[in-house]
């Protein structure tokens, strides 16, 4: 950790009315004298004036908070000034902490990596407070808000906590093993690992949830040319989003809008029309449409009733168990000629008619695969990828064939099954991975 007493404005740019200036270290409590204002109690609000400390003149009338270590938010001692928000006013303050010995701005996440490295948090309750800072539907708020209270890292150090002792028993055989070794022991011992290789199994078959909570469920709006793709993108999100044309191939890449559906963010994605063309541009824009479909997590398929044939083989092979029919121009009462297997839904892209019901049968999918569980998700891939390294360890283990024979090899897989939970928590040396995690906070944060 790198020294000194850092600060930061830890609210958001901009003219507002308070600003939060945050500052922690060993010296944060001598910044009241600097500035002239009596200390407050601690924890305690409390009415200050500030003064320039050369001049003597008033900078302003401020909130002032006091968090003497280590009950603080970093474990240091910390102030908090909650000023007036006008550029001259921070700008005043600013200038007098960058000027003190010992005193620097902070960097990206750097209070909160304090926090993490005095054992404040553990790093997936850091990355939930980085998540809850980017939140922008109900959802992602309220995984975060379980992250960062320790759903997850309580679940993965329970994990670790139940390897650590298997391994204690294997160590103890090693450690005694001119002694009778206990009737049992092995079964007992694979027994809990095969039972906590199924739940680590079953957490990662998980559909993604947590992960698209996190970023998005992707959502891909696929059809024939002159469909009614983008009328269509458009009426969902409500704003002329996409360029529309009775020209057939008039969109050539992929168009993104962002909704939120039952507070679950949604990535909807306008592709080209999908049909064989011998135009160069035309067939990357195809290519793109068929990579963004088979990467969707959903996939709206429009046809036009009117088109001979109804789908193509391209698009019929796109359709599956994830996949709604979007039968399109149902103000023109168009006979539908064609089966398929699964859900089909009328719209008129044109003038809205049966958008709505188009609306919650998509927002009915999206909450069945993607909402909140009971059972804390994984929301990132380095949790993944540690779960994974995990796993493989367990599976090592089991096929130790005698671990009354060989218990170091049944120990040290156990071990490395212990150190990969461990690098997910940061409950191991993860020196490594620290700068990745914090580089994306916010400053002040």
């Amino acid at each position: 950790m790198k020294a000194g007493t850092i600060f930061a404005v830890a609210s958001g740019v901009g003219k507002a009315g308070v600003a939060v200036i945050r500052v922690s270290g060993d010296a944060a409590e001598s910044l009241f004298t600097t500035l002239r204002a009596r200390c407050p109690q601690p924890r305690t609000a409390t009415r200050v004036s500030l003064f320039e400390p050369l001049t003597g003149r008033l900078l302003d009338e401020a909130l002032a908070l006091w968090f003497p270590a280590p009950k603080s938010f970093t474990g240091e001692n910390v102030v908090e000034l909650h000023v007036h928000g006008g550029r001259a006013v921070i700008d005043g303050v600013m200038a007098v902490l960058t000027g003190l010995h010992g005193f620097r701005l902070a960097e990206p996440g750097e209070f909160t990596r304090r926090a993490f490295e005095n054992n404040k948090m553990d790093l997936t309750a850091a990355e939930g407070l980085a998540d809850l800072v980017d939140a922008e539907t109900s959802a992602q708020r309220d995984q975060a808000l379980r992250q960062m209270q320790g759903a997850l890292g309580d679940l993965y150090e329970d994990w670790r906590h139940r390897l650590l002792r298997a391994s204690a028993y294997l160590e103890t055989t090693i450690d005694f093993a001119e002694e009778d070794i206990p009737v049992g022991l092995e079964a007992d011992v694979r027994s809990q690992v095969t039972t906590l290789k199924q739940q680590i199994a079953a957490h990662l078959s998980d559909g993604h949830r947590g992960e698209r909570l996190r970023d998005g469920v992707r959502v891909a709006i696929v059809g024939a040319p002159n469909a009614g793709k983008s009328s269509l993108l458009n009426q969902l999100a409500a704003r002329e989003a996409a360029i529309v044309s009775a020209r057939a191939g008039t969109t050539r890449d992929v168009i993104e809008v962002h909704l939120a559906l039952a507070g679950i963010p949604v990535v909807l994605s306008d592709t080209a029309g999908i049909r064989k063309t011998s135009d160069e541009i035309e067939s990357e824009g195809v290519r793109r449409a068929l990579a963004q479909a088979a990467q969707a997590d959903f996939r709206v398929l429009v046809a036009d009733p009117g088109q001979t044939p109804l789908l193509s083989p391209d698009l019929l092979a796109l359709i599956d168990v994830q996949t709604l029919v979007v039968l399109n121009k149902a103000d023109l009462n168009l006979p539908v000629d064609g089966h398929f297997p699964c859900e089909a839904v009328s719209v008129s892209a044109l003038t809205g008619l049966g958008i709505k019901e188009l609306l919650e049968t998509l927002t009915s999918k999206v909450r069945d695969r993607f909402d909140l569980t009971d059972q804390p998700s994984l929301t990132r891939a380095r949790h993944r990828t540690a779960l994974d390294r995990c796993l493989q360890a367990l599976t090592r283990f089991e096929e130790v064939p005698s671990l009354i024979d060989r218990p170091e090899l049944g120990a040290e897989n156990l071990r490395s099954a212990c150190m990969a939970l461990g690098h997910i928590t940061g409950r191991v040396d993860v020196e490594d991975v620290l700068d990745v995690i914090f580089r994306d906070f916010c400053i002040g944060k």
